[in-house]
């Protein structure tokens, strides 16, 4: 293919895209401002866990013996610029430190790094969640220190990647949406996504504003349909009622749906938690704050779901922490990913730990990540050492590898038989079988 693309940032978003691109036929060339990650890269290794990236890495990029050399890195941005026709700027928005707002260092730094070696027509591609408003502001900073002046364009095309599933929906996104001011920019990026369009994919021409707004709204919407079915499990609880079979119940209606409706300890990651705040503060900047007031209902739930989970723990063991050892399966903020970025099951823990117990945490990829932030607490090297001798096992990531522990080999080992189901994830009538004491969160007792 004619058309040469580079990556700005390797992060999650930027080395997942680069791999991809190179899989649909581009030569890529990706640049990011830590050397620890493009040595990684290089290498053929992620500086992240996220299924069949390596393997996609593996296959192109350069130097690795049988890849089609298509991706390669490098920390020159006169390098970057002179090769690429679209540049995709991948860099991290994250929320600012002691406020709602996103932080926008990165992305502004990204562009003003970009802008002055591009002495010839290019597209620029923002990938990044940025506060609408953000894409109109950089489309002036390219036009004021390019160069090229009126031959840089700038199109926004937010990202939908699921973590566990990220190769999957780059390759094969739901849609694709593109935020143009016109010229060759919605051209350019039909010839860079042709493979997924002719598939199907849908393709969404909007302009700036817009297409800034769709993945904050996104989020949002799924912020609020998982604290909706968590408020209904506090009612549950009050009343006795089974959230699940609630979630089952209204999930038949298509209007509803049944994805995103499994109570418990709610969201986390690096994604949703400060989207929706950014959304709200962008909203109050803007004059339309009220809005998005029930954000702060969606978050203020969402929090609360973590407490009650330490509250149900500590009412299990008896009333207190102090002397108890307790078993945490799961660290991540959603399985099949090593990110603990705002894990509910992390802050539990460490809740947990704070109040006097004795915590040990298992999670199949997160170890790492957890020992960094979470240093204090215990870690084991698999779900049965978790386990042994414990209190009260505690379920906060549905990893697949818990759903198939076997109850039975379990209740050898621990010290009391109370597993609460912090995911709503586990077969009750099977830990109660194996003679475990099962609560879960929004069900009854028994």
């Amino acid at each position: 293919m004619s058309v040469k693309l580079t990556v700005i940032g390797l992060g999650y978003l930027g080395a997942t895209h680069a791999a991809a691109m190179a899989e649909l036929g581009f030569e890529v060339l990706g640049l990011d401002i830590d050397p620890s990650k493009t040595e990684l890269l290089a290498a053929g290794r992620t500086p992240m866990f996220e299924p069949g990236l390596e393997e996609l890495l593996a296959r192109h990029v350069a130097g690795i013996e049988g890849s089609s050399g298509r991706l390669r890195f490098t920390h020159s941005w006169e390098e970057l610029a002179e090769f690429g026709d679209v540049h995709f700027v991948c860099v991290n928005t994250p929320q600012k430190h002691g406020e709602y707002a996103c932080d926008m260092s990165y992305v502004d730094g990204a562009f003003a790094m970009l802008a002055p070696h591009l002495r010839r027509p290019a597209l620029v591609v923002g990938k990044s969640t940025v506060p609408v408003g953000s894409a109109a502001r950089l489309a002036r900073t390219l036009q004021e220190l390019a160069p090229a002046g009126d031959g840089v364009e700038l199109a926004w095309n937010p990202e939908f990647l699921r973590e566990g599933f990220a190769v999957q929906d780059t390759l094969h996104p739901d849609r694709i949406v593109v935020g143009v001011a016109g010229g060759r920019a919605e051209e350019v990026l039909r010839e860079v996504y042709a493979t997924p369009l002719a598939e199907g994919t849908a393709f969404v021409v909007a302009d700036y504003p817009t297409s800034e707004l769709v993945k904050t709204a996104a989020n949002a919407f799924l912020a609020t349909k998982i604290s909706f079915i968590n408020a209904m499990a506090e009612v549950c609880e009050a009343s006795s009622g089974d959230v699940v079979k609630l979630a089952e119940a209204i999930g038949h209606d298509d209007r509803i749906g049944r994805k995103f409706l499994r109570a418990g300890i709610g969201f986390g990651g690096g994604c949703l938690p400060k989207d929706i705040r950014a959304f709200m503060a962008r909203a109050g900047e803007l004059g339309a704050d009220q809005a998005l007031t029930f954000l702060r209902e969606v978050d203020s739930v969402n929090m609360r779901r973590r407490t009650h989970m330490v509250d149900m723990a500590r009412d299990a063991v008896g009333g207190g922490f102090l002397g108890r050892r307790i078993a945490v399966l799961g660290a991540t903020f959603k399985p099949d990913s090593d990110d603990v970025r705002d894990s509910p099951a992390l802050n539990v823990a460490g809740q947990i730990h704070l109040q006097g117990g004795q915590v040990t945490v298992y999670d199949p990829k997160g170890m790492d990540n957890a020992r960094v932030l979470f240093p204090t607490l215990g870690y084991a090297p698999t779900a049965l050492d978790a386990v042994r001798g414990a209190d009260a096992v505690l379920h906060l990531t549905e990893w697949r590898e818990f759903r198939e522990l076997d109850p039975a080999a379990l209740a050898e080992v621990t010290g009391r038989r109370i597993v609460l189901d912090g995911r709503n994830a586990l077969d009750p009538e099977l830990w109660r079988k194996a003679g475990w004491t099962f609560r879960a969160m929004g069900r009854p007792e028994a």
